[in-house]
């Protein structure tokens, strides 16, 4: 009963985050909309994204806050969570998104922006947002991206090794010669992993803040509504794989 009230709470804290991303989507495209329209002065409209900014920082440190305390008690499912669709589960890395993606997507929105208006940037004009990054931000995004990168792969390290050690000692002992606490063991590893969650969620914390730190708030209110986009279809378009596949 225990195991089952869990995992209904894990996929109820899931999917109201995912409610959120749709609330929080439709909050900033407004915001663009309006900014665009110049429905307020330059200051105003900067003063208002910063705040929506804000917030939307804020929903992210309590949504890492709650999955922490749950993976305290049990952390496994949040490395192949059931309540993510299985094209989602296939790219999550230490339980969420790769840091170094917040990135790799600044990259490519700036890329696009730029194909989409070839003609004017080779001409010197400003297009766009992200794609009007300075060379200061590029400077200081590719220094993030390095750092980032590198954090990441320590990361990695210590999940496999941890991997590595509970399979080598105890849980080879303890299935072959049946010698061995298997809860105290299963238990231990559950503490190291949760920690690893933990760490995993304030690297992507801390990688967004600066990131986020580096962009004006109108190019910080593109990348965000952009990501969320992304977050969304991939979820719809999992949906659909798994429909197809035969998977409810």
């Amino acid at each position: 009963m225990a195991a089952s009230s869990d995992q209904t709470k894990e996929a109820c804290i899931y999917k109201e985050w995912m409610n959120l991303q749709e609330q929080e989507l439709s909050e900033l495209n407004q915001a663009l909309t309006l900014t665009a329209a110049g429905c307020t002065t330059t200051t105003g409209a900067a003063d208002e994204l910063s705040h929506l900014i804000e917030k939307i920082m804020a929903h992210f440190v309590e949504y890492t806050q709650i999955r922490s305390c749950m993976a305290q008690a049990d952390v496994s499912p949040y490395f192949a969570p059931t309540w993510c669709t299985s094209l989602e589960r296939s790219v999550l890395w230490i339980g969420g998104c790769r840091p170094s993606s917040f990135i790799r997507l600044i990259y490519a929105l700036s890329g696009l922006e730029i194909e989409s208006h070839l003609s004017e940037f080779l001409r010197g004009a400003r297009i766009g947002n992200l794609g009007g990054l300075s060379g200061d931000q590029i400077f200081m995004v590719d220094e993030l991206q390095g750092r980032t990168i590198g954090e990441e792969r320590k990361l990695s390290t210590r999940m496999a090794s941890l991997q590595e050690d509970l399979l080598d000692h105890p849980l080879a002992s303890i299935a072959v010669k049946s010698e061995g606490n298997l809860d105290a063991a299963l238990d231990n590893h559950g503490r190291a992993m949760a920690e690893m969650l933990a760490e995993a969620d304030q690297l992507r914390l801390s990688s967004l803040k600066e990131l986020i730190g580096i962009l004006t708030p109108r190019q910080a209110v593109d990348f965000m509504a952009a990501g969320k986009k992304l977050r969304l279809c991939m979820q719809d378009w999992g949906k659909k794989r798994d429909l197809d596949h035969g998977r409810n």
